[in-house]
C-alpha cells in the first residue's frame, strides 16, 4: 500500500524532521564542522594546542593515502644483497637509519629488510658474513592505501617499515611508521637529524619582526619591547590565535596591544609565522 503524500507519517515527513532536529541538535554534521567545533574549544580552552593538533592530525590521516607521504624510490638508502660488509657498514653509518631494504641486481628485485643492528655481532668477529641470512620479510603495499588502515597493519604485525609498490610491481617509494605518526604529531626528530637552533624572531630591515608562532612571549616582549602576559599562553602563536577566535589563514591579521599580527604562513592545522609591525600611532 502507498504512502499518502499528505501524511505525517511517511518516510519523507520523518526524514525531514530528523533534518530539522540535527540542524537544531548543535551537533556537527560534517568533518569540516567538527574540526570547527575543536577549534572553539581550543580557543574556548577546553583543549590544548598541541591536543587540537593532534585530533586534527588524527582526522586529517584518514584522508590521506601513502602516495602523499612516502619517501620517493629516488630518495630510499637501499643495500646490494652483494656488497662486502666494510661497504654495509659505511653506508648504514653514513645514512643513519635502522633499517634498510636490500635488493638483487636491480632495486626492483626487493629480497628483504635488513635491521641495522644485525650487523652487531660481526663487530670484532672473523664470523663469515651471510647477509640473506639476517634478512627480515618485506612488507609491500599499494600506493593508494589510506594511512589509517596501514597505521592498524603496522600495530597488528609489528612492522615499522614497508615498500610501496607502483601498479606494475616496481619500487615507488618507502614508507615508516614514523612518517605516519608525524601527520598526527607533527615532525618526530632523532638523534640523527641535524640540530639547528631555530631563529624565532628577526628583526627587518624596515624595523618590522618576522614571528615564528612558537616564539615564547617572553622572548618577543624582549625583542621588540612588548608587554604581553605569559600567563594565559606560552607563545605567540597561541595568544595570537586567541586573539583571532579562529584559526586564521595566510593573510589575514590582527591588531594587539599596539602591534599588527598578519599571518605569513599557516597550513590546515596550524599558525607558523606572523610579519608583526607596530600599530599605526604606536612609536
Amino acid at each position: 500500500m502507498n504512502e499518502d503524500p499528505g501524511s505525517t507519517n511517511g518516510p519523507a515527513h520523518r526524514s525531514w524532521w530528523d533534518r530539522l532536529g540535527h540542524l537544531f541538535s548543535g551537533e556537527p554534521r560534517n568533518r569540516d564542522e567538527l574540526i570547527e567545533e575543536l577549534r572553539t574549544a581550543q580557543v574556548n580552552g577546553l583543549l590544548s594546542n598541541d591536543t587540537l593538533t593532534m585530533v586534527e592530525g588524527a582526522i586529517k590521516v584518514t584522508e590521506l593515502s601513502v602516495d602523499d607521504v612516502m619517501v620517493p624510490r629516488a630518495q630510499i638508502v637501499s643495500l646490494p644483497v652483494e656488497a662486502p660488509l666494510h661497504d654495509l657498514l659505511a653506508t648504514v653509518v653514513e645514512s643513519g637509519h635502522s633499517r634498510f631494504p636490500v635488493h638483487g641486481e636491480d632495486k626492483d628485485e626487493v629480497l628483504g629488510i635488513l635491521l641495522a643492528k644485525d650487523l652487531l655481532k660481526y663487530f670484532g668477529k672473523n664470523e663469515a658474513f651471510d647477509l640473506r641470512a639476517l634478512l627480515r620479510p618485506a612488507v609491500l603495499i599499494p600506493e593508494s592505501m589510506r594511512l589509517n588502515v596501514l597505521l592498524a597493519e603496522f600495530r597488528l604485525t609489528r612492522n615499522h617499515m614497508a615498500l610501496v609498490v607502483d601498479e606494475y610491481g616496481g619500487v615507488a617509494g618507502l614508507i615508516t611508521i614514523e612518517d605516519v605518526l608525524e601527520q598526527i604529531v607533527g615532525e618526530i626528530d632523532d638523534e640523527h637529524d641535524d640540530e639547528e637552533e631555530p631563529v624565532l624572531v628577526q628583526t627587518l630591515a624596515d624595523g618590522d619582526f618576522s614571528v615564528s608562532a612558537l616564539t615564547p612571549i617572553a622572548d618577543f616582549n624582549d625583542v621588540a619591547g612588548a608587554h604581553f602576559s605569559d600567563e594565559e599562553f606560552d607563545t605567540i602563536g597561541g595568544m595570537v590565535t586567541s586573539e583571532f577566535g579562529h584559526l586564521p589563514s595566510a593573510g589575514e591579521e590582527i591588531a594587539v596591544g599596539g602591534f599588527l599580527f598578519r599571518v605569513t604562513l599557516a597550513d590546515d592545522r596550524r599558525v607558523q609565522q606572523f610579519h608583526v609591525s607596530r600599530a599605526p600611532g604606536e612609536s
